[in-house]
C-alpha cells in the first residue's frame, strides 16, 4: 500500500472521528408506545380517527399515595387534598382529579347542591363516608383501593406529550410531592414511562459500551499479547463505533428501545473484521513476504470474504425494515449501516495503520499458534473420521428444534418489558395488584340511523355491554355516558346507593339529559362526540398478556354480536392497549417475510461468489440450524414471541453466515489453487479455523454483556444471540466438511498416491 495513500487514509479518518466525537453529544432519544404501533393495520387507522373525535386514552398521570394504616385519618387527608389541588398547576397537566375534590350533587327544593364525597373537617363522618365509597363502582380500583389504604390523583395531560414536556412535569411533580409527608407513593402514566424508560436507554447504552469495551480488551490482550497489536485493534473498533454514533446523531435519528444493542453489535462486528483482516496479515508476514506484500494479499483475499460478510449481516438486519412496527424497522436499518462503517473502519483505516508493524510488534508468536494448529488439526480429523455421527446429530437437533419451535407463545406482558428492579416497575406492580391497571381499552359506540349516542335506547345498550365487562375481574376502571344517567338517578333518589342505576323509562331519562346539560359537573364532553352520533366506554385491563388479552376480546366481541340490538348500536374494541397487542398477530408474519427476503438476498450472493448450486446449498444449510435452535430455546424457555425479541433472528442469520462465508471462501481459494477437497478443507481448517473460532467466541461473550441489562428483552436477546451462534460456529466446522465431501463427490475423477499422500485430481 502505497505511503501516501495511507497517510491520506488516517488523516481522513482522523478528521471524521474528530467531527463524530463533537455530534455525539446531540445524540437523541425517544420512548413513544405509538412507535409500536404496526403501521398499515385497519384497526390502527380506526383508533386514530377514534382518538381525533374524543381524546388519546394515554394521556394521563396517576399518582397513588398510600398509608398502611388506612386514608381515612384527618392529617392525612388534609395533606392529600392540598396535594391534589396543587397537582393543578403542574405543568402540561389540564385537568386534576381525586377523592377528596369529588362531591355528590343532591337536590334541594331551591336547586341542586353537593356534597363532598369525604367530609374532611369531620372525622366522625368517615366511617360512613368509607362504606358508601367502597360500595361505589366509580371510586373503587379507580381513585381509592378495595382495602382503603391508597388514594389516588388522576392528572389529564396535555394529549401525546412528548419527552421535554414529560421530563419536565415528572421534575415538578417530584419537587411538588417532597413537601408532604407521604409515607409511600407511586406513579403511573405515560409521562412516567417516557421519562424514566430514556434513562434506562441512556444507562444501556453507557453500560453495555463500557462492558464491552473491557471484554474486547482483555480479548485481545490474549489473542495479541503486544502493546501496538492491541492499540492498533482496540483503536479500530472504537473509531467504528464512535463514526457510527455520530452518523446516527448528525442524521438526526432517535435512539429507542433497542438502542443498547448498538454498542455491543459495533463491538463485536469490529472485533470480528479486526481479528480476520490482522490474523490473514500476520499469517502472510510469517510466509516471509515484504509488509507490503502482505497487506495487499490481506486486502484481496479477506476484503472480499469480509465485504461479503458485511453485506449478508447489512442484509440481515435490513430483513427488519419488512416489520410493520418502526423501533424495530429503525433498528435494522440502523444496524446494517453500522456493519458497513465498521467495515469502511478497517479495511481503510486498520490495514493502513497495520503494515507499518512488524508481525512481532502486531502478535506474540509461540506456543499459543501452536496450539491453535493442533486444535485445527484435530477439528479436521474428527470431521473426516465420524460424519455418519455429525449427520446423525445434525438430524436430532433439527427434531429438537421443530418441537421446540411448536411450543412458542407471543402472551408477551408489558412488565416484562420494564427494567428489573427500578422504582417505575414496582410503581406498575403496585398499580395492577391495587388499582386499575395501565393497559387501556376503549370500546367505539356507533348509533345507527336516527339514533343519537346520548338516547335512552343506546344508552340502555351500552349499559348492557359495561354489566357484562364487570363480570370479569382483569378489567377495571369501566366507565361511559351511562355513570352520568345513574349519578343523577341516584341523586334523584335521595342519594341511596341501591338507585345508581338507569332510569325505568324514557321519560326520566329524557328529563335527567336535560339536567346534565344544565350542571357543569355532569359535562360529558369527553364521553360523546360533537355531533352526538358516537360515544365511549373506558376501562383498564390487567397486565394478564397479549394472547390473554385477544382471547378475552374475541370473547367480548361474540357476546356483543349476540346479545345487542345491532339495528340501534355497533360496538368496536380499540385502544393503545389492543393496537399494541396486535404486533403479535404482525411479529412471526414480518419474521418469515424477513428472513425469507434475507435468505434469497445472501443466496443470490453465494450463487455470484461460487458459481455453483451445491455449494449454495453448503453455505446455506448449516445456517439454518442456528435459526432454528434459537426458536426452540424461545419455546422450551417458554419466553414469548414480542416485537424486541424478534430481531434476534435477523442478527443470528446476518452474523452466523459470517464465519460460513470465511470458511468457503478459503476453501474455494485453495480448490482454485489446483489443490483437491480434502488438501483444501485441511488448509481451510488451518489457516481460517482459528479466526472464525475466535471471532465467535468474542460474539459469544460480546452479546452475554448483555446480560447485564435491566431490560429483560435485552437479557433475553443477549443470551439467545449467544448461543446461537456458538452453535453456529459448530455447525460451520463439523457439518460443512461432512456436506462438502458428500456432495462434491461426483468431481473426483480418480485417486492416486503420491509420495504417500491421497490427492484428488479434479477435471
Amino acid at each position: 500500500m502505497n505511503i501516501n495513500l495511507r497517510v491520506i487514509s488516517v488523516a481522513i479518518f482522523a478528521i471524521l472521528a474528530i467531527i463524530s466525537a463533537f455530534s455525539i453529544r446531540q445524540l437523541k432519544f425517544s420512548f413513544d408506545f405509538e412507535q409500536f404501533f404496526p403501521e398499515g393495520d385497519e384497526d390502527l387507522e380506526f383508533f386514530r380517527e377514534f382518538i381525533d373525535e374524543f381524546e388519546s386514552d394515554d394521556n394521563f398521570l396517576m399518582v397513588a399515595i398510600r398509608r398502611e394504616e388506612g386514608v381515612f385519618e384527618q392529617d392525612f387527608l388534609e395533606q392529600f387534598h392540598d396535594f391534589s389541588i396543587q397537582t393543578r398547576s403542574l405543568p402540561h397537566v389540564t385537568e386534576s382529579q381525586s377523592l377528596t375534590k369529588f362531591s355528590y350533587p343532591v337536590r334541594t327544593p331551591f336547586a341542586i347542591t353537593t356534597v363532598p364525597a369525604i367530609h374532611i373537617d369531620q372525622p366522625a363522618r368517615y366511617a360512613r363516608d368509607r362504606e358508601r365509597i367502597l360500595n361505589d363502582e366509580r371510586f373503587v380500583h379507580n381513585f381509592i383501593s378495595k382495602d382503603a389504604k391508597t388514594l389516588t390523583v388522576f392528572l389529564k395531560t396535555v394529549n401525546s406529550i412528548q419527552l421535554e414536556p414529560a421530563e419536565e412535569l415528572m421534575n415538578a411533580l417530584d419537587s411538588l410531592i417532597r413537601r408532604y409527608d407521604f409515607e409511600e407513593y407511586h406513579y403511573l402514566g405515560r409521562p412516567y414511562f417516557q421519562k424514566e424508560l430514556v434513562a434506562m436507554q441512556k444507562r444501556e447504552v453507557l453500560v453495555s459500551a463500557i462492558i464491552s469495551g473491557l471484554l474486547v480488551t482483555l480479548v485481545m490482550f490474549f489473542i495479541f499479547r503486544r502493546p501496538w497489536g492491541i492499540a492498533v485493534s482496540l483503536f479500530s473498533i472504537g473509531l467504528g463505533m464512535l463514526l457510527f454514533m455520530g452518523f446516527l446523531s448528525i442524521s438526526g435519528r432517535e435512539l429507542n428501545a433497542m438502542a443498547a444493542l448498538y454498542p455491543v453489535l459495533m463491538i463485536i462486528v469490529g472485533t470480528s473484521d479486526v481479528i480476520h483482516i490482522m490474523s490473514k496479515y500476520v499469517d502472510e508476514l510469517r510466509k516471509g513476504f515484504r509488509r507490503e506484500k502482505a497487506i495487499v494479499t490481506a486486502i484481496k483475499e479477506i476484503g472480499l470474504a469480509t465485504l461479503l460478510t458485511s453485506l449478508t449481516t447489512a442484509i440481515g438486519f435490513a430483513s427488519l425494515l419488512t416489520s410493520r412496527i418502526g423501533p424495530i424497522r429503525d433498528f435494522g436499518i440502523n444496524a446494517a449501516i453500522g456493519v458497513i462503517i465498521a467495515y469502511l473502519t478497517v479495511i481503510f483505516f486498520t490495514t493502513a495503520v497495520i503494515s507499518w508493524f512488524r508481525a512481532d510488534q502486531i502478535i506474540k508468536l509461540g506456543r499459543g499458534q501452536a496450539f491453535w494448529e493442533k486444535s485445527m488439526e484435530w477439528s479436521y480429523r474428527f470431521t473426516r473420521s465420524y460424519p455418519r455421527r455429525i449427520a446423525l446429530g445434525g438430524l436430532a437437533v433439527l427434531v429438537l428444534s421443530l418441537w421446540g419451535i411448536g411450543r412458542i407463545t407471543t402472551n408477551y406482558q408489558i412488565e416484562n418489558n420494564l427494567p428489573v428492579g427500578k422504582k417505575i416497575t414496582e410503581d406498575f406492580l403496585f398499580f395492577e395488584k391495587n388499582l386499575a391497571g395501565f393497559r387501556p381499552m376503549e370500546v367505539a359506540v356507533y348509533a345507527k340511523g336516527e339514533y343519537q349516542a346520548n338516547d335512552y335506547a343506546v344508552v340502555r345498550e351500552m349499559a348492557k355491554v359495561e354489566d357484562y365487562l364487570r363480570q370479569d375481574s382483569a378489567i377495571q376502571g369501566i366507565a361511559s355516558l351511562t355513570a352520568v344517567y345513574k349519578s343523577i338517578n341516584q341523586m334523584m333518589g335521595n342519594n341511596n346507593p341501591e338507585a345508581y342505576a338507569l332510569p325505568d323509562d324514557e321519560a326520566r331519562f329524557e328529563r335527567y339529559r336535560r339536567m346534565a346539560e344544565q350542571v357543569p359537573e355532569l359535562s360529558v364532553n369527553v364521553l360523546l362526540s360533537k355531533d352526538e352520533k358516537k360515544a365511549r366506554i373506558t376501562s383498564r385491563i390487567a397486565d394478564i398478556g397479549a394472547e390473554n388479552i385477544e382471547e378475552m376480546g374475541a370473547r367480548i366481541d361474540r357476546w356483543i354480536a349476540a346479545n345487542t340490538d345491532t339495528s340501534i348500536v355497533e360496538f368496536k374494541r380499540t385502544g393503545t392497549g389492543l393496537i399494541i397487542d396486535k404486533n403479535s398477530e404482525y411479529v412471526r408474519r414480518s419474521l418469515l417475510q424477513g428472513l425469507g427476503m434475507a435468505i434469497l438476498i445472501v443466496s443470490l450472493l453465494m450463487a455470484l461468489l461460487f458459481r455453483n448450486w451445491k455449494m449454495l446449498f453448503i453455505s446455506l444449510a448449516p445456517n439454518v440450524f442456528p435459526l432454528l435452535l434459537a426458536g426452540a430455546l424461545l419455546g422450551f424457555l417458554g419466553i414469548e414471541l414480542e416485537a424486541g425479541i424478534s430481531i434476534v433472528f435477523a442478527v443470528i442469520f446476518g452474523i452466523a453466515v459470517d464465519d460460513t462465508i470465511h470458511f468457503l471462501s478459503k476453501y474455494k481459494l485453495a480448490r482454485n489453487k489446483g489443490l483437491d477437497v480434502e488438501e483444501s478443507l485441511h488448509i481451510t481448517f488451518l489457516e481460517t479455523g482459528k479466526a472464525i473460532v475466535l471471532t465467535t467466541v468474542i460474539l459469544f461473550f460480546g452479546f452475554l454483556v448483555m446480560l447485564f441489562s435491566i431490560h429483560p428483552p435485552s437479557v433475553t436477546i443477549g443470551l439467545l444471540i449467544s448461543l446461537t451462534l456458538f452453535s453456529a460456529l459448530i455447525s460451520d466446522l463439523a457439518l460443512i466438511p461432512v456436506l462438502i465431501r458428500w456432495m462434491m463427490k461426483g468431481e473426483e475423477v480418480e485417486v492416486k498416491k503420491v509420495e504417500g499422500k491421497v490427492e484428488e485430481a479434479v477435471l
